[in-house]
């Protein structure tokens, strides 16, 4: 009898165990995510844009070596997030002609390379703007209404994990053509507005627990530094960076009494500091190089100037804190996923 009673606590005991290890997948039933290349897994694949990214040797160590048209040597932080949060390895691009009805519930990405808070931005690069991935949204939820139930949409709202990260297409780019309408300071705050704004729009759209990214270090990436570093020291753009320590002032607090004021969560999470240190102290982390890009040159290569026929792509990219000019390597993702991201995705749960 004392054997059989051990026994029935042991496998209650491994339920238990196993339920806990199991709660992200019951808590979070989805993640949905919106912005530009960082977060983007395909959706430019199908635009009429020269941002693209689907042909080799982007995706060389994603699975298969296939050049799903995510900005990188393989998975991006959608990907890496959802893997986190127990959903699924990689995170759909939500405009993949493949999709099946059932590959929508665990969530989708709506994000586009090249857009940005500002209008003028997508614009510029023929994308899909942020505010136009908020319609996708609103179609994504009718078609799980449609094929699953009213219920089951309702869940994916209140508990389903919201990501938006953009910024650094307005800051590195969009601002010149905005220069004579906004000082530095003035813009990157025009642009912490559209942020807060975006956010009141998803939550009315019955999004409940939103994490925002900070703007990243955008004036130490490779194509900031070869172009306006100096010729010798390749330095980062140190006035870029300032407009994005002013965005992050800006948004940071702005977020905080947002999250006061509605119901659900809204949640600022700071990757400034993290990849500028990973940048400046590479060895660190294990990188061996962070000043110029594994592809191509790696000081003005991206899109289509990184391509299969360019014979100075590197052999490991996991040394590489840049894949392209622009875009951080899977290695880099994963490393500021892991330091950062876990102490934020705790407060979701």
């Amino acid at each position: 009898m004392k054997l059989q009673m051990l026994c029935l606590a042991l496998v209650l005991l491994a339920v238990e165990t196993n339920a806990i290890k199991q709660g992200k997948n019951v808590t979070i039933p989805a993640l949905l995510v919106f912005g530009d290349s960082i977060m983007d897994t395909g959706n430019n694949n199908n635009l009429p844009t020269l941002l693209k990214c689907n042909f080799p040797p982007y995706g060389k160590d994603f699975p298969n070596g296939f050049a799903s048209g995510r900005f990188s040597d393989g998975r991006v932080p959608s990907d890496l997030i959802a893997e986190k949060l127990g959903l699924a390895k990689t995170l759909p691009a939500y405009l993949n002609r493949n999709l099946k009805p059932d590959d929508l519930l665990k969530g989708v990405t709506f994000a586009s390379g090249g857009t940005g808070y500002d209008p003028l931005t997508a614009k510029i690069m023929s994308v899909i703007s942020v505010w136009d991935q908020l319609t996708y949204f609103k179609e994504y939820i009718s078609k799980i209404k449609q094929h699953f139930g009213e219920e089951r949409a309702q869940n994916i709202l209140d508990h389903s994990f919201f990501l938006v990260v953009s910024s650094s297409n307005d800051l590195a780019h969009t601002y010149l053509a905005q220069s004579h309408r906004y000082d530095r300071k003035s813009y990157a705050n025009f642009l912490a507005d559209s942020a807060v704004k975006f956010v009141r729009e998803l939550h009315k759209l019955g999004a409940r627990k939103i994490g925002v990214f900070s703007a990243v270090p955008v004036g130490c990436v490779p194509l900031q530094r070869t172009v306006f570093g100096g010729m010798l020291t390749r330095g980062c753009n140190r006035p870029l960076n300032y407009m994005a320590k002013q965005f992050n002032a800006r948004l940071s607090p702005a977020l905080e009494s947002l999250d006061k004021e509605l119901d659900g969560l809204i949640l600022y999470i700071d990757v400034y500091d993290t990849l500028f240190d990973m940048i400046q102290h590479p060895k660190k982390y294990g990188f061996e190089v962070a000043d110029r890009g594994c592809c191509g040159s790696g000081a003005l290569a991206v899109s289509y100037m990184c391509n299969i026929l360019n014979p100075f792509t590197c052999s490991n990219s996991s040394a590489y804190v840049f894949w392209d000019s622009y875009h951080p390597t899977e290695r880099a993702y994963q490393v500021i996923v892991d330091n950062l991201l876990d102490k934020y995705l705790s407060k979701v749960f």
